[in-house]
């Protein structure tokens, strides 16, 4: 079957207000002094998985809800800036946003503005079908409403990912993504047993391969019933913040994972774009292109490049 796009990346748009903090958790005080300030720009997990694939050369196209705000004029800009495809649905609500706390350390931590969605919200079905037929794949964000497209995803054809980020494992709104997915990611943050959350997903659902990633102790990887560790990749330069390091493993891990890789080759490429997002300050949107994950990966694992 023809298809015009590689990717097909459905919610996950949004703007984050970034502030920098002296540690995390942030101790109470009337009043803090930040330096080196604070930015609004574009970017949530749909926008960096969007322009991740973008940036390692695979066809994508970005699908969401967009409020006619100063927001969501961000996300629009930013998409054109990289030469991204959006179509954006109308959400009388707004865009969505978020303030995302930055530590000295790189770790964050987000706080989500939960009233710019509404319960009702769906997808065109006519355009979220033609979109659909048109991809190989689609990277399904867990943002509302697209839990109620996921049916009609199958339908149509393309293969599934998912991206769980701080699943406890147990939060019953996780699951029909889980389970739909052919490709599911999470991380272990939540996670009492990840292997255990890990295997449940693959025997429940249809993932033949589900990634939990530990941030610097690496990911685990469970293929074929074997659960396999990945080192972390050292960083190739200071780590400044963790925002999108997940949203950059996933998009680097499908490069690999639709090109026909081996798992365990696609986990490094992932690997090796998440520890390059770690080195991006939150005020920039800048992924990992093609070239350099590949020679990084090979000199990860002593290739001859």
């Amino acid at each position: 079957m023809s298809t015009e796009t590689d990717v097909l990346v459905l919610g996950g748009a949004g703007v984050d207000t970034i502030v920098h903090v002296p540690e995390l958790p942030l101790p109470y005080a009337d009043s803090y002094m930040i330096r080196p300030g604070i930015t609004t720009r574009a970017g949530q997990s749909g926008d960096f998985v969007a322009l991740g694939l973008n940036a390692l050369g695979l066809r994508t196209h970005h699908l969401d809800m967009l409020g006619d705000d100063p927001e969501g004029d961000l996300v629009r800009a930013l998409h054109r800036e990289h030469g991204v495809p959006l179509t954006a649905v109308p959400q009388p609500a707004g865009t969505k946003r978020a303030v995302n706390l930055v530590g000295i350390d790189g770790r964050r931590l987000s706080l989500y503005d939960d009233t710019r969605s509404r319960a009702e919200d769906r997808f065109p079905e006519e355009t979220l079908r033609t979109l659909a037929a048109a991809a190989r794949h689609a990277h399904v964000v867990i943002t509302h409403p697209c839990a109620e497209a996921l049916s009609l995803l199958r339908e149509a054809g393309p293969t599934l990912s998912t991206d769980l980020h701080n699943w406890d494992g147990a939060n019953p709104y996780h699951e029909p993504f889980a389970l739909a997915a052919d490709v599911v990611f999470l991380s272990t943050t939540a996670l009492t047993d990840h292997e255990r959350t890990m295997r449940d997903i693959a025997g429940r659902g249809r993932a033949v391969a589900v990634v939990a990633t530990a941030g610097a102790e690496g990911a685990f990887l469970l293929t074929d019933g074997t659960l396999t560790h990945v080192p972390a990749v050292p960083p190739p330069a200071p780590v400044v913040d963790s925002n999108g390091a997940g949203d950059a493993f996933a998009a680097a891990f499908l490069l690999g994972w639709l090109n026909g890789e081996d798992p365990a080759r696609c986990a490094l490429y992932g690997s090796v774009a998440g520890a390059h997002a770690c080195t991006v300050p939150s005020t920039r949107a800048e992924a990992i292109g093609r070239a350099a994950l590949l020679a990084r990966a090979a000199e990860a694992v002593g290739d001859p490049v």
